[in-house]
């Protein structure tokens, strides 16, 4: 089965990408397809509501990386998307693959319906809970199955490096990681 992680943050490398892998890291260790792809710091138009993708199926109206991602989204049997919080909500280049894939989606018939849904916040203090919520609602709406893990997907991480110095947060990515693997052999 095949794990998508999408790192919404701007810096390829740091902290976001660290905790998505150490997710992505355990699905592999179970022998199940895994990719991390970059969205973070690449430019990207909001949705417009312009409805192109309802008499496209599958495509944007935009030309851009976002039907490169959306492809990969709807074959993937469980998405994680990660962002660090920026004033207490996601990054733009995130909410963009929220609203535009998610109106490519459910002009596709639903296509992410019953798919495995987790989100992974990065935060220096607060902010993080608003980040969760906001990818959950979109996981909720597209009608996806979010696993929980031993605290909230965050981790107290500004600074590069400082996620494997938060113990409590790796535990949490990791046991994250085993919840989606007890899920995707459920769905199996």
């Amino acid at each position: 089965m095949k794990v998508l992680a999408i790192n919404g943050s701007p810096h390829n490398g740091g902290n976001t990408a660290h905790m998505l892998q150490a997710v992505l890291d355990v699905c592999a260790a179970s022998g199940h397809a895994t990719e991390l792809y970059q969205a973070g710091g690449r430019a990207v138009c909001g949705c417009i509501s312009c409805w192109g993708c309802e008499e496209h199926p599958g495509r944007c109206s935009f030309d851009d990386w976002i039907n490169e991602l959306y492809p990969k989204m709807a074959a993937a049997d469980a998405i994680i998307l990660g962002s660090p919080t920026y004033y207490a909500d996601l990054t733009p280049e995130l909410k963009a693959v929220i609203d535009r894939c998610g109106f490519i989606a459910m002009f596709e018939g639903r296509k992410f319906s019953r798919k495995i849904g987790a989100g992974v916040a990065a935060v220096r203090r607060a902010g993080s809970i608003h980040v969760l919520d906001s990818i959950n609602h979109f996981f909720l709406i597209s009608d996806m199955v979010i696993p929980g893990s031993t605290y909230w997907n965050m981790s107290l991480a500004r600074d590069p490096g400082e996620f494997e110095k938060d113990e409590e947060g790796v535990a949490t990515m990791q046991r994250l990681g085993e919840n989606i693997v007890w899920l995707l052999e459920k769905l199996r």
